[in-house]
């Protein structure tokens, strides 16, 4: 699976940590609605907190680590999604680079993994291009976590009489992410 998925979902989730981080500002009301002792915020998580700050070290340090690599010079401070879009941008110089590629995969993977932790996502779901090769239907989606692929649409059938899908309405078909048959991502 392409590093290209945890980029992407880095850049999509981590404006919801930095919303998850500021304590609301509605009254929590106490027992029988007695207002709470210590004041009227929630108070701020300390794991997401940690969880920005590891994220957005990590982030700095990989966009460093691919600029070193790829001989490039150190580019200016900005925000941590625009820094995922300069590594994003990247892509097709970090993938001549199969080291790099690699570590690229693997700490993207790791922070949107954390990210999805903190924000109490079980596991991300991606919509990837292409048809199912037995339905035809657009609706394959990736789970990154577990490297599969899945057709989504309900009525998704493949000629093979001993598969469930005939006779079992919640089944779905699957592939290993690097199984899916070349067809379908076209």
């Amino acid at each position: 699976m392409s590093a290209d998925v945890w980029v992407e979902s880095l850049i999509r989730q981590y404006p919801a940590l930095i919303e998850e981080l500021v304590p609301s500002a509605q009254r929590r009301t106490g027992p029988r609605g007695s207002a709470p002792s210590g004041g009227g915020t929630a108070p701020m998580r300390i794991f997401i907190s940690d969880t920005i700050r590891d994220i957005a070290d990590g982030v700095c340090e990989l966009e460093e680590a691919v600029r070193e690599r790829l001989g490039l010079r150190p580019a200016r401070s900005v925000s941590v999604p625009d820094r995922l879009r300069r590594i994003a941008g990247l892509r097709d110089r970090i993938d001549q680079d199969p080291v790099l590629s690699a570590h690229v995969l693997e700490e993207a993977r790791r922070m949107a993994r954390r990210c999805a932790r903190a924000l109490g996502d079980p596991e991300q779901i991606v919509r990837i291009p292409g048809r199912c090769p037995f339905c035809d239907s657009v609706s394959l989606r990736a789970f990154p976590e577990r490297g599969t692929v899945l057709c989504a649409n309900p009525g998704c059938r493949c000629p093979d009489d001993a598969c469930p899908c005939g006779d079992t309405p919640a089944f779905r078909h699957g592939w290993n992410a690097t199984d899916l048959p070349v067809e379908a991502v076209r």
